[in-house]
């Protein structure tokens, strides 16, 4: 079942479609996979269909063919393919032979005639197949049977019972689609989203065209969920989407909708043929202000080109109307039927006049600010979206994607600010806060927060204020994906059950797993399986095969993990096996062996037939152990015992010896005997395993009863070193041991134990270790005599680990281990080695091999260049496996690069050769440390190095070659793991000068003249050729260049004139000169150092008349080196002195300056240009030039001074206050005077002039005390006086500053 949130995916790129046939002909179904090879199955009422007489089935590549011999009504029904995780439904409808006569083609009929059409001939949709009414108001459910009764067929796939299906409607018509969903398993009610497109939502898009309705039978148990379309407009038709989710399923499905024009035989507009389409279904979101561009659709014209009807009346421009107002409000969608229908025939025309007219914003009534168009804020952060409203107090709403915001658990907090109270009250800004949003008002602004932004929050935000609203988008970007735990390397087996896990740094994050370079899918078989689990990624292989070997990858935005998994033949292997036993009458034998795997079934097997467990006989199995145990064993017991495994060809085989014991009767006064008797095995030699339990049961006799003595005699030696041959005889004569004491054995209880009964001696050690080794000597003693039997306890174990291994020949993908024998082989021959390896930060040791390795060394390879690997090896004898060796030094697999390319000659002398390559096509993970370079004489297998050690760079000039020899140049790539391959000169290299012409290759810009700023630098660099190296010679004027202004830089290949500040001495004709012997090549350049030109001269008024003044001058005196390109004419008003430009850029040198005002005087004065710019000085006029006033001379009449004196008064006195303590608070007066008087304030008779808490302002006559944070202190008597030469007055007022309780 696809995860929530992935898209699923169809198998099929072309469906088959229901079809009617008439009775008797062959009905023929066909379908399209995705992929070759993919297994297809056709059902017919949920039954398998497979080949017969009746049916035929074809599959070729990606085609597969259902065929239905001989129609009948029998045959008629519902029938389905099925490709993986797809199943398609389609219907097959059987028409008597009269009916079934081709009708023809009819012309494009109204849309009242296309819904008979329709239903025939509707696509087959996946999982449920029937046709929708197209008519102008339809539905597009089937008309089958409802889900949930005895007809309706049952959908074993997904989560819908019906699915939503293609539907056809015309313009301004409705239609209904709708989705069942079962109900009986779930135990919530499933979320269902509709989609246009790849991600329109469109539960952001209900309105007035798009409602969505969801209903429950109980009765039934099927949820109802419908989209509902009305009045369907022609930008709907497209690609549909219908996703439902419940906690841990997921379903979808797409569907069209096709929506057809409503034009009659006398409707034909012109203008739909000149409509831009689009494309339906596309991946961009479409708001409701935009509509798609796209392409002129002429087809729908060439359908209706048989009609013809005069032009409809509404298309004919109003005489009135100004086209070219009405372009200019509309929007550019509009322009082409503004256009065909006002008459215009040149859109290109248009379009460039309409470029070129100033388009006028309405402004908004209601905004001052508007949204941005757009926002984009990264995963977590907040971001805010504010407003500006021209109403402070008007009502607003903030919607998401149509929907909204509700302020539902809000609270609202008032925040007070400590200010200067205003006449009218405290200020306050309310404040909402919700868990997601906030919502602030400030004034006339308005604001959104949203805090803790996710991928949910991504969708079209709106502000809504009355009628008008805007509109913005936010995106949410979304952080790179890292890998936090990297995957692992495994080895398992055939058949067996492998999971890779990953963890990433975001959970629910979209990962890919990639298979050898290939991504993996869900197939048909359901060979992987994807979990996600929070932040952790698995991907399960149930049943692993050894195709499945190979490189996995799980690839993230933000980087990829990769892991190498192995699969090998099951084999078995077996740890422990059965050996023989010898035993008594009535004692217990147990037979125990250990396999590797402990799933392993097996059988008993007793002289070859299979043993039958009973009351005394019992068999076990517990893990890998593998337990027959016999109680009260009989002489009949003794046999040849076989453990077989299931599905393996082994067979491990022991025997049991039955010890008869045989007591003659004697007389009385019997001397002490020890019965043992153990046909075909030696008495002295009893081999246990370490960790089992050891119990020698000595059968004795005598009369009277005898005293049984245990001893172990104490040995010493040294430990056998490994033998590697399993099958080297045994010296059990040769022995470095020595006997020194006998130790005395009488404990009863304990580990070690000794247990004597009237007629035998039991000597018991339980879990055997090395220490209990050795040989063991029973005495009994009575009167009459003794007897003594020796006997000898070998103890077998585990080997020792062995050493560290150790890493060699380290290459690409491979290394060598190599590790000694362990230092005790625990006293069985050691039969080989098992190898381990894992990565340096994972946990996980993965197995090398299955079969033991019985050498010493071993070539591991299949490992991932520049990855850090560590090795361990295991010692195996008959035993067991031994501890791991501790671990290896870490290693890196590192390859050599490969040969460098593109090795060429770049130049050639008598006794040296330049050579250039490129690097390495592939340099590996351990990068490149240099290159070397060799070369040979022709003809010779001999190689010198060119330069002692490596170099980084890509070129060489190789020095001291033989003059004419012929020499072969080899270059090799080197890092840490070696030399690579070496790239050779395909032709010998003769080393010897060749004679080249010299010639100077002049730029473009250097062959006209070259100009410069005075104090900029000069830098002219030629390229010339010629070998050998030419003398290169500069010239200035004939003369040779001297000073130190002037520097010449030659190279092999180049010669560069520098002058690092130009001055004007520096301009003239410079040659440079190329010589090699008698041949020689010689250019010229022109250097031009240009400046500021000087000021005119000579500036002089020549006439004034009237407004008008004709001013002439004469060209500077210094054009600075270059042409001038005009003057600038500048006046001036005596009065102000500012400057004005008259004229600029004007080449002659006399003009007239009008529009002057009577009365004025006035300045002149002329800048000169020229290419650098205008001159640093100006030519000016010396006196001013007066414009006469024509007509009488004013005299203004003498009057009167008046004196205008008075004493201060005050217009508003203070008044009594009562302030709030810890409040700004200001005292306010007017007082009038003049001269102006001087202003003091007094508290309780004290001067406040000098107190920092106290400001005094005066403005206009407004004089202001402003006490800041007062005190209960600060109440008394305030006294303003104001003073001047007429006379004094003063106000006064009472404040009272009350602490608030």
């Amino acid at each position: 079942m696809p995860e929530p949130g992935k898209k699923p995916v169809s198998a099929f790129s072309k469906k088959p479609r229901s079809m009617e046939v008439a009775a008797g002909s062959p009905a023929i179904f066909e379908a399209q996979t995705e992929r070759a090879g993919v297994k297809v199955r056709w059902q017919r009422g949920g039954n398998d269909i497979g080949a017969s007489d009746k049916y035929s089935l074809a599959a070729e590549g990606t085609r597969h063919t259902l065929t239905v011999r001989d129609v009948g009504p029998a045959d008629q029904g519902s029938y389905a393919v099925i490709a993986g995780s797809s199943k398609v439904k389609f219907d097959l409808k059987v028409i008597e032979a009269e009916k079934a006569e081709p009708m023809p083609a009819p012309a494009p009929v109204p849309a009242e005639a296309t819904g008979a059409a329709g239903e025939a001939l509707a696509p087959a949709t996946e999982l449920e197949g029937s046709a929708a009414s197209p008519e102008g108001s339809s539905s597009a459910a089937p008309s089958g049977p409802v889900p949930g009764s005895p007809g309706a067929p049952e959908d074993p796939i997904g989560l819908f019972v019906m699915r939503p299906q293609d539907g056809e409607v015309t313009v301004g018509g409705s239609i209904t689609f709708s989705a069942r969903v079962a109900g009986a398993s779930l135990l919530k009610p499933p979320m269902v989203k509709w989609f246009k497109g790849k991600w329109v939502d469109l539960s952001s898009k209900v309105g007035q065209h798009l409602q969505l309705h969801d209903s429950y039978d109980r009765a039934s148990k099927v949820y109802l969920f419908e989209l509902h379309i009305t009045d369907a407009q022609a930008t709907f038709a497209g690609g549909y989407r219908c996703e439902v989710s419940t906690k841990d399923k997921f379903d979808s499905c797409n569907f069209n909708l096709i929506v057809h024009e409503a034009i009659g035989p006398g409707e034909l507009d012109l203008r739909e043929a000149f409509r831009r389409t689009s494309v339906a279904g596309g991946g961009r979101r479409i708001s409701d202000s935009h509509e798609d561009t796209g392409i002129l659709d002429f087809s729908s014209l060439l359908k209706k080109s048989s009609f013809r009807t005069p032009r409809d009346s509404k298309l004919e421009a109003p005489a009135e109307e100004d086209v070219w107002e009405i372009l200019r409000q509309a929007p550019p969608s509009e322009y082409e039927r503004i256009a065909f229908q006002h008459g215009v025939t040149d859109l290109r025309g248009m379009l460039k006049r309409l470029k070129g007219m100033k388009r006028d914003e309405k402004k908004s009534t209601v905004f001052q600010k508007k949204l941005e168009p757009a926002y984009q804020v990264s995963k977590g952060h907040k971001i805010r979206l504010t407003v500006e409203l021209a109403d402070p107090d008007a009502e607003v709403k903030w919607l998401k994607n149509g929907q909204e915001i509700q302020m539902s658990g809000s609270f609202c907090i008032s925040l007070f600010l400590s200010v200067s109270p205003p006449p009218w009250g405290t200020l306050q800004w309310p404040l909402l806060l919700h868990s997601k949003y906030i919502f602030e008002s400030v004034g006339a602004k308005r604001t959104l927060t949203i805090s803790q932004c996710s991928l949910a929050d991504d969708a079209a935000y709106q502000c809504v204020v009355g009628g008008e609203k805007c509109s913005t988008e936010l995106f949410v970007k979304e952080p790179p994906v890292l890998i936090t735990r990297p995957l692992e390397d495994q080895l398992v087996m055939v058949g067996q059950r492998v999971e890779f896990d990953c963890e990433v740094s975001e959970e629910g994050a979209q990962v890919k797993w990639l298979k050898d370079g290939v991504e993996l899918t869900r197939e048909e078989t359901f060979k992987y399986r994807f979990k996600k689990d929070g932040r952790r990624h698995h991907l399960i292989i149930n049943e692993a095969t050894l195709e499945d070997a190979g490189h996995y990858a799980l690839h993230t935005s933000g980087g990829q993990a990769l892991a190498e998994l192995i699969v090998q033949e099951k084999k078995l292997e077996v740890y422990q096996s059965i050996a023989d036993l010898t035993v008594g009458a009535k004692d217990q034998a147990v037979f125990k062996c250990e396999v590797s795997d402990e799933n392993v079934r097996g059988v008993w097997l007793k002289n070859g037939k299979e043993l039958v467990p009973d009351s005394r006989i019992k068999v076990s199995h517990i893990g890998r152990v593998h337990k027959l145990t016999i109680d009260d064993v009989t002489p009949a017991d003794e046999a040849d015992y076989s453990f077989v495994p299931e599905g393996f060809a082994c067979n491990l085989s022991a025997k049991l010896h039955f010890m008869e014991v045989k007591i003659d009767f004697v007389p009385r006064q019997e001397p002490p005997k020890i019965h043992l008797d153990c046909p075909g095995r030696k008495l002295d030699t009893i081999v246990v395993v370490a960790g089992n339990k050891l119990r020698l049961d000595v059968p004795i006799s005598g009369d009277p009863a005898p005293t049984v003595i245990w001893q172990k005699a104490i040995t010493q030696g040294s430990k056998a070193p490994a033998r590697p041959a399993p099958d080297a005889p045994e010296d059990t004569g040769a022995s470095d041991e020595w006997v020194f004491d006998k130790k005395l054995l009488c404990e009863t209880e304990g580990r070690v134990r000794v247990e004597t009964t009237k007629d035998r001696s039991i000597f018991t050690v339980e879990g055997a270790e090395k220490e209990d080794e050795g040989v063991y000597t029973v005495t009994v003693k009575n009167p009459v005599g003794e007897d003594q039997v020796n006997l000898t306890v070998k103890v077998i174990d585990v080997p020792d680990a062995p050493a560290a291994p150790k890493i060699s020949n380290v290459g690409e993908d491979s290394c060598t281990v190599q590790w000694e024998p362990p230092a005790y082989d625990g006293g069985q021959p050691v039969l080989g080695y098992i190898l381990e390896r894992k990565k340096k930060k994972s946990y996980r040791w993965m197995r090398l091999n299955f079969d033991l390795l019985r050498e010493l060394s071993h070539e591991a390879r299949r490992m991932i260049e520049g990855v850090v690997y560590e090795m361990r090896v295991y010692a195996v004898n008959a035993i067991g496996m031994s501890r791991p060796s501790p671990a290896s030094q870490p290693f890196m697999p590192i390859g050599p690069p490969s040969e460098p390319t593109h090795l060429a000659v770049e130049d050639i002398s008598d006794t040296t050769v330049s050579l250039k390559w490129r690097p390495p096509e592939r340099v590996g993970a351990g990068g490149l440390d240099g290159y070397s370079v060799e070369y040979c004489q022709e003809g010779c297998s001999e190689w010198v190095a060119a330069l002692q050690g490596l170099t980084e760079r890509t070129s060489i000039l190789v020095k001291d070659l033989p003059t004419g020899a012929r020499l072969l140049f080899r270059v090799r790539a080197h890092n840490v793991a070696g030399p690579g391959g070496p790239v050779t000169t395909q032709e010998p290299v003769t080393v010897q000068e060749i004679l080249q012409r010299p010639r100077l290759q002049l730029p473009r810009h250097l062959r006209q003249t070259i100009q410069r700023k005075v104090g900029e630098p000069v830098n002219l660099l030629i390229p010339f050729q010629g070998k050998p190296r030419p003398q290169v010679t500069w010239t200035k004027e004939g003369q040779p260049l001297a000073g130190e202004e002037v520097s010449i830089r030659n190279s092999p290949t180049d010669t560069i004139l520098f002058i690092r500040a130009a001055r004007r001495a520096h301009s003239g004709t410079y040659q440079v000169t190329v010589r090699i012997e008698n041949m020689e090549d010689k250019a010229t350049l022109v250097l031009q150092i240009v400046d500021k030109p000087s000021s005119p001269q000579d500036i002089r008024v020549t006439e004034a008349w009237g407004f008008n003044v004709a001013l002439e001058w004469k060209p500077p005196q210094d054009d600075g080196n270059t042409e001038i390109w005009g003057y600038t004419v500048q006046k001036a008003d005596k009065k102000t002195m500012e400057w004005f430009t008259v004229l600029e850029h004007y080449r002659r040198t006399h003009c007239v300056v009008s529009e002057l005002i009577i009365g004025n005087g006035y300045y002149f004065r002329v800048f000169s240009h020229n290419m650098v710019g205008p001159s640093d000085r100006a030519a000016t006029t010396k006196e001013p030039v007066f414009i006469p006033r024509p007509g009488i001379t004013y005299e203004p009449p003498s009057y009167k001074a008046l004196d205008f004196s008075e004493a201060p008064s005050f217009t508003r006195p203070l008044v009594n206050r009562s302030v709030i303590a810890g409040y700004t608070t200001i005292l306010c007066c007017a007082v009038r005077g003049s001269p102006k008087p001087k202003i003091s304030w007094f508290k309780n008779g004290l001067d406040l002039g000098q107190d920092a808490r106290f400001r005094m302002f005066c403005k206009q006559g407004v004089l202001t005390l402003e006490i800041r944070k007062p005190c209960p202190f600060d109440g008394g008597v305030y006294v303003c006086r104001a003073t001047n030469l007429q006379g004094e007055a003063q106000c006064e007022c009472r404040l009272e500053v009350r602490v608030p309780q």
